[in-house]
């Protein structure tokens, strides 16, 4: 399993936001600028954000993006699954009938638990950690 940038940039445009905007929305342009990312792309990947509730969209000249949720309410989990789809370390866990051996698979169940596991830790971090790991303030971050 490897989390693709889709995830990695999720995960940076909804922490530069957090860690941005405050008060006042966060333009593409400015996001774009500080994480050096294409605006085209930070454009759509925001769109997905902001469909699964990450983000609101703030219109007009003083428009922006601002998060919808509070950055401890918001798991890894959440945004590589929003980014990604279902995190599974091999396809017959996320759909079993796809694979004619599930039932049968020796390996099937350590893959399982192995996927659980991951989910389970990537459900206790939030963005908040992600920000500001053991409460230390962090001004930059690389994710």
């Amino acid at each position: 399993m490897k989390i693709s940038t889709k995830g990695r940039y999720g995960l940076r445009i909804l922490a530069d936001i957090a860690l941005n905007g405050g008060e006042k929305p966060r333009l593409i342009r400015e996001i774009s600028k500080s994480q050096n990312l294409s605006q085209k792309y930070v454009g759509r990947l925001i769109i997905e954000l902001r469909k699964k509730g990450f983000l609101n969209s703030i219109r007009g000249a003083r428009g922006g993006y601002m998060l919808a949720k509070d950055p401890a309410n918001i798991t890894l989990l959440d945004i590589l699954e929003t980014m990604e789809g279902e995190m599974s370390v091999v396809a017959c866990v996320a759909c079993p009938k796809k694979c004619k051996r599930s039932a049968s698979c020796f390996a099937r169940d350590a893959w399982a638990k192995l996927n659980n596991d991951i989910k389970a830790s990537l459900s206790k971090i939030t963005l908040a950690d992600v920000m500001s790991p053991k409460g230390e303030e962090k001004s930059d971050f690389c994710i």
